[in-house]
């Protein structure tokens, strides 16, 4: 997600007039610094993002955890309380064939998740509702919804409203016309994840709107491209960030991408902004 930097601010149309409203990182640095809470919609990691009228989503009522047959397998941080740790650069893990298609496994029924539930994506439905569908969906695979109790993370999958700039929590707002949300989908299964995401605009949207969410699939598509064998991990976060600069936006350097396989989040970090030097 980006947010757009003030010299491209310039619409003729007064109809699509859109205030620009700029990331406080240092507001956000000083909550990690203060361990303070990120990970409710309230209080969690925003970027301000180009609305007609500026209007800032309001949290609803999130309602109580889904249940997951005992039957099925959990990740571990489920129950032990000082999980996950934190893992560095060293941890990184080289996976064989049978580990690849176990992580390959995974994430064609995350995927299978995500087109299932974005039919759900239309106004007046409930991120919550969305939940519930997604919570359905992936426990019918035998399969564990990784984000539920993930540090006491209370939903299923994650559902990022306009503003929001991920890890948004299901709760009972109603998606409005206009608006645009990230649905994130992980599963666990057969002791790996698989971990996918897409952008919907919900029915119709401003023209700004919508340049934002392609110039993002855009930038994903070139981290991609991108991505090989002896490529610096650097050089992803450079062709993002060059992308999305050359398009007139900006992006948050307090979010990152990651591995996945075994665990949710693992090393390496993958950094969606230039760094200086390829290392």
């Amino acid at each position: 997600m980006f947010i757009k930097s003030k010299q491209f601010f310039n619409l003729k149309s007064e109809k699509n007039k859109i205030f620009n409203n700029i990331y406080n990182i240092n507001r956000i640095n000083n909550r990690i610094n203060n361990n303070l809470p990120l990970n409710c919609l309230n209080s969690f990691k925003r970027f301000y993002f180009l609305k007609r009228n500026d209007k800032k989503v309001v949290g609803g009522i999130v309602s109580p955890k889904r249940q997951v047959s005992p039957l099925i397998k959990t990740p571990p941080y489920i129950f032990e309380p000082n999980n996950p740790k934190n893992y560095d650069i060293k941890d990184i893990q080289i996976k064989n064939e049978e580990e690849i298609d176990k992580a390959k496994e995974a994430c064609n029924i995350a995927a299978k998740v995500l087109k299932k539930i974005s039919k759900f994506v239309i106004p007046g439905v409930k991120t919550d509702y969305i939940d519930e569908m997604a919570h359905y969906i992936i426990t019918s695979y035998r399969a564990y919804p990784s984000p539920l109790g993930y540090k006491d993370f209370p939903k299923s999958i994650c559902t990022s409203v306009n503003e929001v700039a991920c890890h948004g929590i299901p709760d009972s707002r109603c998606l409005e016309r206009g608006d645009i949300i990230n649905l994130d989908v992980t599963v666990y299964i057969n002791g790996f994840h698989g971990d996918c995401s897409a952008t919907f605009i919900v029915g119709e949207t401003d023209l700004e709107s919508l340049r934002l969410v392609n110039t993002t699939k855009d930038c994903l598509m070139k981290g991609i491209e991108i991505c090989g064998p002896g490529v610096p991990f650097s050089k992803i976060g450079y062709v993002i960030n060059s992308h999305a600069q050359k398009s007139g936006y900006d992006i948050p350097d307090v979010l990152v991408g990651h591995g996945i396989g075994k665990l949710f989040h693992e090393p390496p970090h993958i950094f969606h902004v230039c760094i200086l030097l390829f290392v």
